[in-house]
């Protein structure tokens, strides 16, 4: 296309304004007209006016584009179009126009080496002009390998090249400011791809602060070009001077440009797996409400945005810190970018709510998790999961602060929907962005609000220490005058299995109990939400498997529960020792009861309850002892009158280690931390030195609430593998012992001379006598089937007699001393209250032969 100089100064004013209003109005489908140079026309070398500029249209302009011109054999006639409308609403739409290599050689420019070095000037500029608006000059062209059709290249920008034949002299200052023009040209591409939907808000706030900024730099072409045409002694040197500051800026731009680019893995193919995880739930969410999974709508894909684009200026500003001009101009592009990320932040922190469509804030909102779920869920989900951290996305100024921002919003959001009461903190002047000196004050002042509201919901509304309170009636047997008397109604469904226990029965036995007047439960709001429930699994298996799974022990390797003893005590299980009670918590109570601290409130539960039956087992064998005649009889044998006080001795330390242990759980470990727990609830916040710290917070209380069932339960030595598997030996030992009272009582009216015969003893009244005689006559039936052969005579009855309890005292102390000795270890190693309890337990052993015994005397056997 050929360039006409004129020095006429009205001429080249007509013609600048007649191009200008073209770009202006032109918005159809137009053929670009081009005028073919005459090669015999040449200039003075004394005119330095400026050559006339071709008419240009719209269709000049950078935009996406769909397809490259091809070489014309024929008349010389491009065309622009249209293209359709992408996500991006102010992206241009019109297409790409024909390179400069592909016009016909007959409107292609004189060489350079024809020209002289003041023309070749003028020339250079005016293509410098045009290369710095993104179009190709006369001389100055895009590299060989750049596609425009290719939105890759586009981003990258692209490599120009100049024709050969231009001065040395301006070659390298020409090279020099094209590098301008390759990052204004990548900006623009930028701008149109990041202004897509897909990428967020962040960066659409970001890429208008860019457009308002290449709006700038056109209007200082703009200006530059009307000192060319006006200002003879306008050169290149004078170009390149004037374009330096703006030349700076345009770099540190594509810089950041590149950088995000490179992030999105639109520069380059994926080098490493994106730290996000497939967000499944979100993902099924969008499908139920009608989503698209279209590119950039698909959770857990790789784009840079929101808190990351943030935090990539952020770094970048720290690291151009000692460039004032790039400090300058990347504290305003932080400012606008992170304006619709601190109205999202604003949001959430003083209404609870998230209004994220690009999923770009740094909280994350699981819409599939919902309240109704919490009740079956042991995983607590709706307060876990519901809404949590997206880690990369978060930005640094929020680095120190998101569990703050988190707990803020979330809080907020479970007082609007459990209280029915809308608590959002009217605030009409909150900081709108990062550099904001009230930022942290803003975050600070909502989470003290939003936990405060919070706070007075669960304490007050909802009574949670009434709760609490109601929890440690029914589970730790506090004021338990209630539940001996449903054991006791309830006592034939307990005595059997638990697979065909009536729990319907029980329920309704217990219900009758907890209305009896006078009983603490009678008052109690909250009777309506306790249940009785059978488990089948033993308490010391389920212990077992946790400790195992969570590792609770330092040091001590992963165990599998033996197979054997787990059918065993499974076989042998009845009502007693799996009946359990639940507790139904409604909303947000739920978030301190939870279902993981009902199952410790259970698993304490059925300890003391193991505790319990098992003293009222013993305590039933000395009511048989002094009702039955052959007990109370005193025989002529006297190795039998020996194995008698040996069975009482037996039983009555076996009932002094069951009551030590039963008191020690209630009131030395129970008791106190309970008292702690309240103490902490009821504080004031002007707690004076030395009294209990109030608690601030809704997630403090949970801990706090959580901390005293695991310090109640570590201290009732139920989190340690090796003291649960003593225990349990101690517990069958002594349910054996209490459980052959009925065998020994047989035994022994069969093995005493004075009963055996049919002579009333002197030393027994008729009444006693009655009773012997019918209690003779039914196991006399009860044995009838049994061959005479099988009868064993006296001396060998007594000698299995005396065997038996020789095992059984065996068993216990022995196993009571190395309890002793595991709990003398622990003691001084991890939980000091346990010593109290050694010295309770050991009065049980006083006067054996294993009293005093060492851990190393018996370590062989300690398994």
């Amino acid at each position: 296309m050929s360039h006409k100089r004129t020095a006429s100064g009205s001429q080249r004013s007509k013609m600048v304004e007649e191009r200008r209003t073209e770009r202006v109005q032109v918005t159809t489908r137009e053929t670009v007209t081009s005028r073919t140079k005459s090669p015999e026309r040449r200039m003075p070398p004394a005119e330095r006016a400026k050559p006339k500029e071709p008419n240009r249209t719209p269709s000049m302009e950078n935009g996406p584009r769909s397809s490259r011109a091809e070489t014309s054999q024929g008349p010389w006639n491009p065309t622009a179009s249209l293209i359709p409308h992408t996500s991006a609403p102010l992206a241009s739409r019109i297409s790409i126009p024909p390179l400069a290599s592909h016009a016909p050689l007959t409107i292609q420019p004189q060489p350079l080496h024809e020209l002289s070095l003041e023309i070749q000037e003028a020339a250079i500029l005016e293509d410098l002009l045009l290369v710095f608006m993104g179009y190709e000059g006369q001389y100055i062209r895009f590299g060989k390998n750049y596609n425009p059709g290719v939105e890759k290249e586009r981003l990258a920008g692209p490599a120009f090249k100049i024709l050969p034949g231009l001065d040395p002299s301006l070659q390298d200052l020409t090279t020099t400011m094209l590098k301008m023009a390759t990052h204004y040209m990548a900006l623009e591409a930028f701008v149109e791809v990041q202004s897509r939907e897909e990428f967020g808000a962040v960066n659409h706030a970001l890429c208008a602060a860019i457009r308002k900024l290449l709006q700038d730099y056109l209007i200082l072409v703009a200006q530059l070009e009307t000192q060319f045409l006006t200002n003879s002694s306008f050169t290149l040197h004078v170009l390149n001077l004037h374009t330096l500051p703006t030349s700076h800026m345009m770099l540190q731009l594509y810089s950041l440009a590149h950088e995000i680019l490179k992030r999105n893995s639109l520069l380059e193919d994926d080098l490493e797996d994106s730290d996000d995880f497939d967000d499944f739930e979100n993902i099924l969410e969008s499908l139920r409400e009608g989503g698209d999974l279209g590119p950039g709508n698909i959770p857990g894909k790789k784009i840079c945005k929101g808190g990351s684009v943030l935090g990539l200026i952020t770094k970048r500003l720290e690291s151009m810190s000692g460039d004032p001009a790039a400090r300058t101009l990347l504290t305003s592009l932080l400012r606008d970018a992170s304006k619709p990320y601190m109205m999202m932040l604003n949001e959430w922190l003083h209404h609870g709510s998230i209004k994220d469509p690009h999923s770009e804030f740094l909280v994350r909102e699981q819409k599939s998790i919902r309240r109704e779920r919490l009740e079956q869920d042991y995983t607590d989900e709706y307060w876990e999961r519901r809404y949590t951290i997206r880690d990369i996305d978060v930005p640094p100024q929020l680095e120190g602060v998101k569990e703050k921002v988190l707990l803020a919003g979330k809080y907020l959001n479970v007082v609007r929907e459990c209280g029915g009461v809308d608590v959002s903190k009217a605030v009409k002047d909150v900081p709108q962005s990062f550099d904001d000196n009230r930022f942290l004050d803003n975050v600070n002042s909502a989470y003290a609000h939003a936990n405060e509201s919070l706070l007075n919901l669960l304490l007050t509304t909802h009574a949670l220490p009434a709760r609490l309170r109601s929890l440690k009636h029914y589970f730790f047997l506090d004021r338990s005058d209630f539940f001996s008397y449903f054991l006791e109604l309830g006592a034939s469904e307990l005595r059997k299995p638990p697979k065909v226990v009536n729990t319907s029965k029980l329920q309704s036995l217990l219900d009758l109990v907890l209305r009896q007047p006078g009983s603490v439960a009678a008052q109690d709001p909250f009777k309506e939400d306790i249940k009785v429930e059978m488990n089948e699994i033993s308490l010391t298996n389920s212990l077992t498997r946790v400790v195992n799974i969570s590792g609770i022990e330092q040091g001590e390797t992963l165990h599998t529960p033996a197979t054997q003893p787990v059918a065993e005590s499974d076989k042998n299980a009845n009502g007693y020792t799996s009946l359990q009670l639940d507790y139904s918590v409604p909303f947000p109570v739920s978030l301190v009861i939870s279902r993981k601290t009902v199952w410790r409130y259970q698993a304490l539960f059925r300890y003391l309850l193991s505790l319990r039956y098992l003293e009222q087992q013993l305590v039933s064998g000395w009511q048989v002892y002094n009702r039955s005649p052959s007990w109370s009889h005193k025989s002529s044998n006297r190795e039998l009158e020996m194995w008698k006080r040996r069975v009482f001795t037996l039983r009555a330390r076996m009932l002094v280690f069951v009551q030590q242990l039963l008191y020690f759980c209630t009131a030395e470990v129970i008791e106190p931390n309970w008292q702690a727990l309240m103490a902490k609830l009821n504080a004031k916040d002007d707690a004076k030195d030395g009294g209990a710290r109030s608690v601030r917070t809704v997630d403090e209380l949970m801990q706090d609430h959580v901390d005293f069932l695991d310090t109640c339960l570590k201290e009732c030595m139920l989190t340690n593998g090796r003291l649960l598997r003593i225990h349990s030996k101690l517990m069958q030992t002594c349910t054996m012992f209490a459980s052959f009272t009925g065998w020994m009582s047989r035994e022994l009216q069969n093995s005493d001379p004075d009963l055996s015969g049919g002579q009333k003893p002197s030393t027994m009244s008729n009444d006693q006598w009655a009773r012997t005689l019918s209690e003779r006559q039914r196991h006399t039936d009860s044995t009838s089937s049994n061959s005479s052969g099988a009868r064993l005579t006296d001396e060998a009855r007594l000698e299995k007699m005396i065997e038996i309890i020789q095992k059984h005292e065996f068993h216990f102390s022995r196993h009571l001393q190395i309890l002793l000795d595991a709990l003398n270890h622990y003691a001084a190693t991890e939980t000091v209250v346990l010593l109290g309890l050694c010295a309770r337990l050991s009065t049980a052993n006083q006067g054996t032969q294993y009293s005093g015994l060492r851990a190393d005397e018996d370590g062989g056997t300690q398994t």
